[in-house]
């Protein structure tokens, strides 16, 4: 069996970027791990600092289960270079070359809606972009070997 893993981004503005991830991926807040009924419940567990609240946090799940869980999490120092990893949201790759590039661009102008920006436009392949904190992803098609869904959603 393949190992699970979680992707966990550091930030400043823990609810903005949650806010934006699950527009981007679809995905929604996990629930507090049982028995707990709130986050500040289970963080209430933990000896943490004074000024840490549960708004320094957010966990994000995949609702169908597939994707990995996120975590973001609030640190004191701000991002300062380019992410060594970065996440890779992939539209249905079905089609010609330009109604890729158009379900790509699509993407992207919708997740600029959502607080992203484009950084930089590889023509026809893919769109380089950053969430609100600047954490770099790309925008491109699937492999035409991935089923691809039906609905239009986007999984990455």
């Amino acid at each position: 069996m393949a190992a699970r893993i979680d992707l966990t981004f550091d930030c400043t503005n823990a609810k903005l970027l949650a806010e934006f991830w699950k527009t981007a991926l679809g995905y929604v807040d996990e629930p507090p791990p049982a028995p707990f009924r709130t986050r500040e419940e289970w963080l209430a567990q933990f000896d943490l600092p004074e000024d840490d609240s549960a708004d320094d946090g957010a966990w994000l799940c995949d609702p169908d289960g597939i994707g990995p869980r996120l975590s973001i999490l609030k640190v004191p120092e701000r991002k300062t270079a380019k992410n060594r990893l970065h996440i890779d949201i992939r539209v249905p790759g079905h089609g010609s070359p330009d109604e890729r590039w158009a379900r790509i661009r699509t993407e992207s102008d919708r997740l600029i809606r959502a607080g992203g920006n484009a950084l930089q436009e590889f023509d026809g392949h893919h769109i380089l972009m950053a969430d609100p904190e600047g954490n770099e992803f790309c925008v491109g098609a699937a492999s035409s070997c991935t089923p691809s869904n039906t609905d239009g959603t986007i999984h990455s």
